[in-house]
């Protein structure tokens, strides 16, 4: 099974999304068998690199509100994020571009390291108020999670992976991505938004058994596999 994930890493709940999808997968008695790829998506791709002002003035500028407003939304994000256990610190948050972030992603991927570099780069962000547009913010990142500083440094001062990053967005419109989380499984379901874990659960199990029919028994040539409802999203 092969789950393709678009976000961003200054997506609120992209970082819910993918703990709940974590715990799902965890229990998924045919994890092993899930390849999970993580593909690049800015919300904002004329963010700037350095945040001027608070985080709520920010946000409120953005999306036509009053601070105060913003003051309520974020403490729903913290919320929803509490209940899978992460920590949101908006008070310190950077909202700044995260293009670099994701060449950074895409060369973690080179090694193996994708996964790892993603959380350690959302916990950055949301936790630990970290500008992730910052060059040497993000080679300290890079280093923590096992990727080699200097040459982390130098895929970002060179601009590598741009070309990449640029062509899983334009790949997010062409399969229909209009938000973020968004799972792509086995390029036949779409999941979109921060589900539940118990949703993603069911989710992996009824599409394993639609790829993977149970034998009848009795010697019957029949395969059983799930009806109309189980495998519709």
């Amino acid at each position: 099974m092969k789950i393709e994930i678009w976000s961003d890493f200054a997506c609120p709940f992209c970082y819910i999304g993918k703990t709940r999808f974590e715990q799902a997968l965890e229990k998924f008695e045919h994890k092993k068998d899930v390849e999970v790829i993580y593909k690049a998506y800015q919300l904002n791709p004329y963010a700037p690199k350095t945040m001027e002002g608070s985080a709520y003035e920010a946000f409120a500028k953005g999306h036509n509100m009053t601070v105060s407003q913003a003051k309520d939304r974020f403490k729903m994000f913290e919320q929803n994020a509490k209940s899978v256990g992460l920590t949101y610190n908006y008070d310190i948050i950077q909202m700044t571009n995260t293009f670099d972030a994701h060449r950074l992603a895409k060369y973690a991927n080179t090694k193996g390291l994708e996964e790892k570099l993603t959380s350690r780069l959302m916990k950055a962000y949301f936790t630990d108020g970290k500008n992730l547009s910052d060059i040497n913010t993000l080679v300290e990142l890079a280093k923590e999670v096992g990727l080699d500083e200097n040459e982390a440094r130098k895929i970002l001062e060179e601009n590598t992976y741009a070309d990449e990053v640029n062509a899983q967005i334009t790949e997010a419109r062409q399969v229909g991505v209009q938000g973020v989380p968004f799972f792509v499984i086995n390029r036949k379901y779409g999941v979109s938004g921060a589900q539940q874990t118990e949703y993603f659960y069911q989710a992996l199990k009824q599409i394993w058994l639609e790829d993977n029919p149970v034998k009848t028994l009795g010697g019957q040539d029949d395969d059983a596999s799930c009806g109309d409802e189980g495998c519709s999203f």
